[in-house]
């Protein structure tokens, strides 16, 4: 997501919104998830066509203050940094849960649009940030900042969509507990005719949420044991539904590594991918913690021999490291 994006017509693709926290549903141990509201949301997205578009979410430096950023301009980026560290707050990225345009009649009791974040509560002694400990004392009324792809301005121009199945037949989607509001998205704003799989890990039997499905599509929720590490459950199961025999193996430590991030078109890497004329008969969506994307990248690839340009892999974050903007 860059400030500087902008569309043909140079109107900013990403829109600045001063919102509020209308609700707060604690819906598993492991998920709290947050409703906004606010008029400035009417500028957001396209409801219907989410898919896994990022938004930026601006927690404050104390629970009813938010920091003095310009609405008015269009360098919603450098209006930030210009506010003196110590009161802008922590920036993150999370991916849209739901967007809804309420009933302009009334009769669903809200009014304007509302933005629905699922958080996942990381709040073990040395794990947690500013994000879960934000999201596990929230409040109805709390001011927050967030950004988000303007409304009307299609996926491809704003950047912060990363699904992109083209003519793919079928998909496979895969990742951890941060990835599954995005999948969930993902799914609920596909085409009802699409085809594949999906594989959700999530830290317990109780985090299992509903997902408004395609029919085609099977979705594996795979719960860890208890004390294993991120991708135990999700790494074995992807591989050996993929025919891999390699279904025992261990997460790639990449301390001192960039987070992955490689779809068909862009390598964080540098990495050239070539472009292909022909049409993918799968498309990959993998996305979680960034050593365990790598792992399955390399079997992936190198195993399985999947061509690049049929999968997006996203690293969302590192074990052990807590993650900025």
């Amino acid at each position: 997501m860059s400030a500087e994006s902008t569309t043909t017509t140079d109107r900013p693709t990403y829109a600045l919104a001063l919102t509020e926290v209308r609700r707060v549903e604690r819906v598993s141990p492991s998920f709290v998830r947050i409703t906004f509201g606010g008029a400035d949301l009417d500028e957001f997205g396209t409801p219907g066509d989410v898919f896994d578009a990022r938004i930026k979410i601006i927690f404050p430096p104390s629970p009813f203050a938010v920091p003095p950023i310009d609405r008015e301009t269009d360098d919603w980026w450098g209006s930030y940094l210009a506010v003196p560290e110590e009161e802008r707050g922590s920036m993150r990225t999370y991916s849209v849960r739901e967007l809804t345009v309420a009933d302009p009649t009334g009769a669903s009791g809200t009014t304007g649009t509302e933005l629905v974040v699922d958080f996942v509560l990381h709040l073990e002694p040395g794990l947690t940030g500013p994000a879960s400990t934000w999201a596990s004392t929230a409040q109805v009324g709390q001011p927050v900042f967030i950004v988000g792809p303007r409304r009307g301005v299609p996926a491809s121009q704003h950047g912060g969509a990363e699904f992109a199945p083209g003519s793919a037949r079928s998909v496979l989607l895969a990742g951890d507990e941060t990835a599954a509001p995005a999948i969930a998205r993902i799914l609920e704003d596909a085409p009802r005719d699409l085809r594949g799989t999906a594989f959700i890990e999530v830290p317990t039997a109780s985090d299992i949420l509903s997902i408004d499905a395609p029919s085609g599509v099977e979705v594996t929720w795979l719960p860890r044991a208890a004390g294993e590490l991120h991708g135990s459950a999700l790494i074995p199961a992807v591989l050996a539904h993929l025919g891999d025999a390699h279904t025992h193996v261990e997460v790639r430590d990449i301390e001192g590594e960039a987070l992955l991030w490689e779809t068909p078109d862009y390598s964080g890497l540098g990495e050239e991918i070539a472009a292909t004329d022909a049409p993918a008969d799968r498309y990959f969506w993998i996305a979680g913690e960034s050593g365990v994307v790598t792992t399955l990248r390399r079997h992936l690839v190198k195993d399985l021999g999947i061509d690049r340009a049929q999968v997006a892999f996203m690293g969302y974050w590192r074990r052990g490291v807590a993650m900025r903007g």
